[in-house]
């Protein structure tokens, strides 16, 4: 599973990109890929491993719901980002 949102705040500024995605590695365990940076560009990214899918499930949704609050989101319109 993967999920990707963008981020556009003016159009003199370059979108942004967040990246989530699920995945099973050699270990049996789930890892979460997470990347995120300006669009075209090459970004950051983190791997954290989870013991069982429940888990990174979670993880993965409550990262995906906070990057959604702030402003990002899967179709790439404009948004107004929320103040944390």
């Amino acid at each position: 599973m993967a999920t990707c949102l963008l981020y556009r705040e003016t159009s003199s500024r370059p979108s942004r990109f967040y990246r989530i995605e699920l995945a099973m590695n050699l270990f049996s365990e789930v890892s979460v890929l997470r990347e995120w940076g300006v669009a075209g560009r090459d970004g950051q990214s983190v791997i954290n491993i989870y013991g069982n899918l429940r888990e990174a499930s979670v993880a993965a949704d409550s990262h995906r719901n906070r990057m959604i609050k702030r402003g990002y989101n899967r179709d790439g319109l404009a948004s107004q980002a929320t103040a944390d």
